[in-house]
């Protein structure tokens, strides 16, 4: 059965460096002038020459985005469930090797951390745990669904690679979204920064949307995470990867997140740096190339950064994120997976979207539909 390792052989990482950066501003003003723009269009609009371009790539996302998708904003939380993890990732703040206090929440704390949420006015929650299959393996990720199911529209998880019966599990409990991220898709910097434990697995991972689409998920999310390789490299093959889903699996919603290397305890900088302007400009090549995808920026990100951002090609953000088990109401200092920047509420951050013209959306899908 074929996959996206097949597809990936094919291309070799300096080759589409070079391509990246042998484009001109040519390319770059034929790829904002096409009716339906490709994967060459989209190296163009990521590549240095494009960076004379931003003022016009951010109108015409900005015009993209309203048309496709309207004066509205997704909203989502994540609920850490647990940070104990059997990886070994040099960038996280839970790898096997950090000397912190785990911890794995109770059905109780569960429900306590989600009514917290509920209260909020969330109706998307994003599940995340690290990767320990014995601890949070696929009985507590079912478990935690159910208990969840009766006080949310839509559940989502970001945890470790499932095998495709697992997911057809979950599916059937009602999760609704996956998102998983390659971190990056150079195989030797991907072997550098996971060492140990089952993500060490290049291809398993890489396969991992796959799996879904073939259990019948509603949507994936996937992404790189950026600086840990050239961003420019490493999201072209993003925009690879996500072509190739479109294309094979035509019936699955998908969604592009932008994670930027974060601090935590201990932890790594960034192997390349990635600007503001090289963000939005990589936001704005997205939503030109890909006008249906979901774009979501997460609390990572500055607030002044993320106002500017909304108008300009996201279409789903997070708000008052905590990223450590019980951040919410059962254990407020405990270690965070990484550090947060915006952290705004989201009462406040509802009202910037409403200031703004926007209005935030809490529930935009019905399973029954």
């Amino acid at each position: 059965m074929s996959n996206f390792t097949s597809v990936l052989k094919q291309y070799n990482w300096d080759e589409q460096w070079e391509n990246i950066h042998s484009k001109t501003p040519l390319d770059v003003a034929r790829a904002l002038e096409a009716k339906q723009p490709d994967l060459e269009d989209f190296t163009a609009l990521i590549s240095p020459a494009a960076q004379g371009y931003l003022e016009q790539m951010a109108q015409k996302s900005s015009t993209l985005t309203k048309n496709r998708f309207g004066n509205t904003m997704q909203m989502y939380a994540p609920l850490y469930l647990s940070n104990e993890c059997q990886n070994i990732c040099t960038y996280c703040g839970f790898s096997f090797t950090n000397k912190i206090p785990r911890r794995t929440l109770s059905d109780k704390e569960i429900l306590m951390e989600a009514q917290f949420l509920k209260q909020k006015g969330y109706q998307h929650i994003l599940l995340v745990t690290g990767e320990a299959s014995q601890r949070v393996g696929v009985d507590y990720l079912y478990n935690a669904i159910a208990l969840l199911k009766p006080h949310f529209a839509n559940i989502s998880v970001e945890v470790q690679p499932l095998d495709q019966q697992d997911y057809e599990s979950l599916i059937s409990q009602g999760l609704y979204a996956t998102l998983v991220y390659q971190e990056t898709y150079h195989r030797d910097t991907y072997k550098t920064h996971h060492p140990k434990g089952k993500k060490s697995n290049f291809d398993y991972r890489l396969q991992t949307p796959d799996r879904l689409a073939r259990a019948g998920i509603h949507k994936i999310g996937i992404g790189a995470l950026l600086g840990l390789e050239d961003w420019r490299v490493d999201s072209f093959f993003t925009a690879l990867h996500l072509n190739y889903l479109q294309t094979t699996y035509w019936k699955t919603r998908y969604s592009i997140s932008f994670p930027r290397l974060r601090p935590f305890s201990g932890g790594i900088d960034p192997k390349v740096q990635m600007t503001d302007a090289d963000l939005l400009q990589l936001i704005c090549a997205y939503r030109i190339v890909f006008e249906d995808v979901e774009l979501s920026i997460s609390t990572r990100e500055p607030a002044k950064f993320r106002d500017q951002l909304v108008h300009l090609g996201i279409t789903s953000m997070s708000a008052e994120s905590k990223t450590n088990p019980g951040g919410y109401v059962v254990e407020p200092q405990s270690l965070e997976q990484f550090d947060i920047s915006d952290e705004r509420t989201t009462e406040s951050i509802a009202q910037m979207l409403k200031n703004s013209g926007l209005e935030p959306v809490w529930k935009d899908w019905e399973p029954l539909l």
